[in-house]
C-alpha cells in the first residue's frame, strides 16, 4: 500500500463520518438512543476502521499465477 493510496482514504473518511452522523439520527430515534454529533461520529468511524483494516488486509492475500501442466 502506497503513500497515494493512504491520501485517497482520507476523502473517504470524511465522507464515511458524515453518512454516519447523517443516518444515525433516523436510528437513534427509532431505538430511542442519543443523538451525537459529528466529532462523536468521526471517532466512531475511525474506530471502526482500525478494527476492520486488518481483516481486510488479511482478506488480500496475492494469488500466484498457475501454469497449466506441460507448459513450461
Amino acid at each position: 500500500m502506497g503513500y497515494s493510496r493512504m491520501l485517497a482514504a482520507i476523502p473517504g473518511f470524511f465522507l464515511s463520518s458524515l453518512f454516519f452522523w447523517l443516518l444515525w439520527h433516523p436510528i437513534s430515534n427509532r431505538l430511542g438512543l442519543p443523538h451525537i454529533g459529528y466529532l462523536t461520529s468521526m471517532l466512531i468511524v475511525v474506530t471502526l476502521w482500525i478494527a476492520v483494516a486488518p481483516l481486510a488486509a488479511a482478506g488480500q492475500t496475492k494469488k500466484k499465477k498457475q501454469v497449466p501442466p506441460g507448459t513450461s
